[in-house]
């Protein structure tokens, strides 16, 4: 850990309120939205001046409380006695603020948590939130944080027009090596440009920075991810999601385990660990999810331990472990039939990695190394691409630019 902890965004505007103060504004935040000091950014905003009339929530809900793909309903805070407005309902309408909720605001202040993912749905629920507030002339304050992977490493392919959805709205790779920030300026010169954007930048974070290195506490964004590990493993354990296997839902490793009643653990663990994949093992283990995907059995599985978090590569291990499961079960093993974040027509892998090249891979009708050297070719191109619209340093590297974009 470093001896000068980084600076959030949230707490450089409540040093210099100049922006809110006195002005009607609505929140987009969650309970991971906190200083350093665990103040909720709600509550402390509006203690620094600002009228705060609303307060939106993302998927899981203000408190974190609601499992995945679980509408959200309304809600108020109880200190400020203000609405809370659920961005997660039963609909893909529901993921956008309403014009009414837009209409009395000055300016809406999103201190939103993120990890570095393009499935992660936070940003996305940005998005939709940047695209109102464009339409109804209200300015967007995003009080940045670090990206708790850090912003070096990029990893993924393009998302397929045929594919876009609420885990794939973004126009970024799955792993995109971006604060939030830096996501907003990009939408906004792709999307929105008549939108008045805002961004307060951390204090003292530098790109090769994962978060148990910011000084910063670690709350956790969502119900299951408990940790920093399980966040460095999600680009890859999410694509779990998309099957009939457990991805540890239920249990108190979420994303870190892999398993199934029917699964041959011991093969598969020695198969994963035989490709000698950078900077990760897998360890055969048994758990029983309390809720989720084969609630109440026992499952046979893996658990993914972290060798080196630079080096291991999650997505590609997904797919490579999504591909030795089918092998190894090919009549066990099966897609996710329900509809996946309000998509029934598109099977859920292609809606995680944008297109339908990994499940040809798992299939087996496809090779992997085409895949990934496509993937790391369209990586590097974002890599260029994303330059322009970066606020922190590449070490050794590209310039930033500057603190804010008015």
């Amino acid at each position: 850990m470093t001896g000068t902890r980084v600076q959030l965004g949230l707490e450089r505007l409540l040093e210099d309120p100049a922006l809110i103060k006195g002005r009607r504004v609505a929140v987009l935040v969650n309970q991971a939205s906190v200083t350093a000091e665990f103040e909720p950014a709600w509550r402390a905003v509006a203690a620094a001046g600002a009228e705060v009339v609303r307060i939106f929530a993302p998927e899981h809900g203000l408190w974190g409380i609601a499992q995945d793909m679980e509408a959200v309903a309304g809600e108020r805070e109880p200190l400020l006695d203000v609405p809370v407005v659920s961005l997660y309902g039963s609909s893909a309408g529901s993921v956008a603020p309403q014009r009414e909720h837009l209409a009395d605001l000055d300016a809406l202040v999103i201190a939103l948590p993120d990890i570095g993912c393009r499935y992660y749905t936070f940003a996305a629920t940005m998005a939709h939130a940047m695209a109102g507030c464009e339409a109804a002339g209200v300015e967007v304050i995003v009080c940045d944080r670090p990206n708790p992977l850090g912003g070096i490493t990029i990893e993924g392919g393009p998302v397929e027009p045929a594919c876009r959805s609420f885990v794939s709205e973004l126009p970024v790779p799955v792993r995109h090596g971006m604060t939030l920030g830096e996501l907003a300026l990009l939408v906004r010169s792709a999307r929105h440009r008549e939108l008045s954007l805002s961004v307060i930048t951390c204090e003292g974070w530098g790109r090769d920075q994962w978060w148990d290195s910011t000084g910063l506490p670690w709350v956790a964004p969502s119900p299951n991810l408990p940790s920093l590990t399980a966040a460095t493993v999600y680009a890859g354990a999410c694509l779990v999601e998309a099957t009939n296997l457990s991805e540890g839902r239920g249990t108190t490793r979420p994303f870190q385990l892999l398993g199934a009643p029917w699964l041959d653990a011991d093969t598969l663990a020695g198969r994963m660990n035989a490709a000698d994949l950078p900077g990760v093992r897998f360890r055969v283990t048994r758990f029983r999810p309390e809720f989720g995907k084969h609630s109440g059995k026992v499952c046979e599985g893996v658990e993914w331990h972290v060798t080196d978090r630079e080096a291991m590569r999650p997505l590609e291990v997904g797919v490579r472990l999504l591909a030795q499961v089918r092998a190894l079960h090919p009549k066990e093993f099966a897609w996710r039939r329900e509809a996946y974040e309000f998509v029934a027509d598109v099977p859920a892998i292609d809606l995680l990695t944008g297109s339908p090249g990994a499940r040809a891979v798992i299939e087996g009708r496809a090779d992997a190394t085409a895949l990934f050297t496509a993937w790391r070719s369209h990586s590097d191109e974002f890599r260029a691409q994303r330059g322009t619209f970066l606020l922190y340093p590449v070490p050794g590297g590209a310039h930033s630019r500057g603190s804010s974009d008015d």
